[in-house]
């Protein structure tokens, strides 16, 4: 039996939309009919996406805001409901990644706060923004994109992880809070390269902490990865060898958390490739 289509018609605002998730999960909800408002800081890179998205058949607008100012936040949640209605979905998937050990701290201290503001402050900002039109609606989905460096701290991760692990929490009371007219899922995506979240690492030898005794294979894999030398197996999905997750795998998913009748709310995703070197 073909399932129904949850999408369609639903008002979706994505952050962090010219790229990675947010780019794939704006076009693969339009395609399913939604109405997205699309929002980045990368004005010229927002507006090629929704210009591929209305090429491709969907409804999408531009809207150019900063997760870390709550003015813009509340101005991008108004240019949807004016454009659409109402906001059915929220995704706060505007993120950073500037692992670094506290030993960097003169050289990741700038980073760190930057990383403070748009991953905690910016999902903070997107949750409080759509807040009183959800509940005013009496329903509505806030969809936050967290990592499972949020479950546990590690080694070279201590203000990204902790950002994380806040996205966590923010998002399990806001829960509890909005029962019944709100939906809260939590995406926990494990290492996914395609993203280019790797740029803002400030010091490589902090990613050792998340992958434990498997470090060694992993340096060498990153290595292969990096000289396109990798074995054929690792970069297939159909193989349990695949360690290189594709950043689509974590948009279906995100796709399939919003694809739910009213009364199912798909709460935490965790999304790994089966040979993942990732201890948490």
């Amino acid at each position: 039996m073909d399932k129904k289509n949850y999408v369609e018609g639903k008002s979706i605002i994505v952050t962090g939309a010219a790229g990675g998730f947010g780019k794939l999960v704006s076009a693969k909800a339009a395609a399913l009919g939604a109405k997205v408002t699309c929002a980045d800081i990368d004005e010229a890179a927002l507006e090629k996406s929704v210009v591929d998205i209305r090429d491709a058949g969907g409804i999408a607008q531009a809207v150019p805001a900063d997760v870390t100012s709550i003015e813009q936040m509340n101005a991008l949640a108004g240019a949807a409901t004016s454009a659409y209605g109402r906001v059915d979905v929220m995704l706060n998937n505007a993120g950073i990644m500037p692992l670094a050990l506290y030993a960097d701290h003169q050289a990741a201290l700038e980073k760190w706060n930057r990383c403070i503001d748009i991953n905690f402050k910016g999902v903070l900002n997107g949750i409080v923004c759509v807040f009183d039109q959800m509940m005013a609606q009496g329903e509505g989905h806030v969809i936050n994109v967290s990592s499972i460096y949020g479950n546990f701290p590690t080694y070279g991760a201590a203000v990204y992880g902790a950002t994380k692990s806040a996205v966590n929490f923010l998002s399990e009371s806001l829960r509890v809070e909005a029962r019944g007219k709100i939906k809260v899922t939590i995406v926990k995506p494990t290492g996914v390269p395609g993203t280019g979240l790797g740029a803002g690492v400030v010091n490589p030898a902090a990613v050792i902490g998340i992958v434990g005794q498997n470090a060694g294979e992993y340096v060498e894999l990153i290595g292969q990865y990096r000289d396109g030398a990798l074995d054929a197996s690792n970069v297939d999905p159909e193989q349990m060898n695949y360690v290189v997750l594709d950043p689509e795998f974590i948009a279906d998913q995100i796709i399939h958390a919003i694809n739910q009748p009213k009364g199912v709310s798909i709460g935490d995703i965790t999304v790994r490739a089966s040979g993942d070197h990732y201890v948490l």
